[in-house]
């Protein structure tokens, strides 16, 4: 059994790696440029620091699921357990997934909030609809956000594997208590 959740578990964490890459990379590369009245003006992450602090955490996430998946690898290829002799490990990595998924899902937010600003405008800051100007770079914005909502998806699963690993270390009968104490 034990064998079975370590191949689920790095089968996530490349999903995850993958996913989290594929929204940075897009969010990040997606440019659009358009000749507008007198000048010519370019749509890019930049315009919103949202998306900015987006990219870095999901680079950030990428790399952290990146040293996950190296920890999987070279336990299953020791072929020794997951955490079962180690609680301080699986109450490490329960706690570093927890951190993660949260701020990604933080940072997730945020981006989508600015991709509605930018959808619907705000008539009373004065502030204009950027995708009526700017469809194709809206519409890349949309598939990479779809992108990062399912590496959250996947992240939320490697979270309960995480926390699965770590508390199947402690008895139910006596609370916080390790098995064969």
């Amino acid at each position: 059994m034990e064998n079975g959740i370590l191949k689920a578990e790095g089968s996530l964490r490349f999903f995850a790696l993958v996913f989290l890459v594929l929204t940075a990379c897009l969010v990040r590369l997606d440019t659009q440029t358009k000749f507008i009245i007198i000048s010519e003006r370019k749509a890019t992450y930049k315009d919103m620091k949202a998306f900015v602090i987006f990219v870095t955490v999901e680079f950030a996430a990428a790399g952290f699921h990146l040293l996950q998946l190296s920890k999987c690898l070279i336990i299953a290829s020791v072929g020794g357990k997951t955490t079962g002799s180690c609680p301080n490990l699986a109450w490490l990595s329960f706690f570093l997934d927890q951190i993660v998924t949260y701020v990604s899902f933080g940072t997730f937010s945020a981006a989508t909030q600015a991709s509605v600003l930018a959808i619907i405008g705000e008539s009373q800051l004065e502030w204009t609809k950027l995708c009526d100007r700017y469809t194709r770079f809206c519409y890349q914005i949309g598939g990479a956000l779809f992108c990062g909502l399912v590496s959250l998806v996947v992240m939320a699963v490697i979270t309960s594997i995480s926390s699965f690993n770590l508390f199947r270390l402690y008895s139910h009968k006596r609370f916080l208590i390790l098995k064969g104490q």
